[in-house]
């Protein structure tokens, strides 16, 4: 199995140039790059916000019309589409009593030309499953992101995860790499998914 590399969409691994490098404050670009960076982390911020409280009309907004997710590394699947993807989520995680936590942080975000641009983001995440079940996940959003009509919007999002734990009232686990693939088939097979592209 081949694991995905966090800022595997950056085009080269050096330190960022030109607009895009804080470092250098007489760029006269470095203003409008900062800007452009701050109106991503609070898209971002927005998408944690409104998929905790579950607006899912505003959470549709920040995404393009042709986004794709691929969570497959962390069990999960390759949504094509805004809307699928919607969809999806809200089918599996969307029940009022299924509270979510989603927080991000320690973003590395590059613009690559003024329409578009990548990022990752440290994610910890909480999702309560049942009743006395919740998952603790951590890992990371591999996006890119495409600005049209003035607005940035999500376009793509890999996650990974380095760690997931389960805990209950009574005790916590590490949910290892292969319990979580079983699990995963399990749970798509239950719901009569198939283990592809959704």
């Amino acid at each position: 199995m081949t694991r995905h590399v966090p800022g595997a969409h950056r085009t080269d691994k050096e330190e960022p140039t030109g607009m895009n490098n804080p470092a250098n404050p007489q760029d006269p670009g470095n203003t409008a790059a900062l800007l452009e960076i701050e109106s991503i982390k609070q898209l971002k911020a927005r998408y944690c916000r409104y998929l905790d409280a579950k607006d899912w009309r505003a959470w549709r907004a920040i995404f393009a019309d042709d986004f794709v997710s691929d969570t497959s590394a962390a069990g999960g699947a390759v949504v094509v589409g805004a809307d699928e993807f919607v969809e999806f989520t809200r089918r599996n995680i969307g029940k009022p009593a299924q509270t979510t936590v989603h927080q991000v942080h320690a973003p590395e975000i590059e613009l690559i030309s003024p329409t578009t641009a990548g990022g990752v983001w440290a994610l910890h995440d909480i999702v309560a499953l049942r009743p006395g079940l919740t998952l603790h996940g951590y890992g990371h959003y591999d996006e890119t992101y495409e600005k049209s009509g003035g607005r940035w919007r999500v376009k793509s999002s890999t996650l990974t995860r380095l760690r997931e734990d389960i805990a209950t009232p009574l005790f916590s686990i590490r949910v290892s790499e292969r319990m979580r693939n079983v699990g995963a088939r399990f749970a798509r097979k239950s719901a009569g998914q198939p283990s592809g592209k959704v």
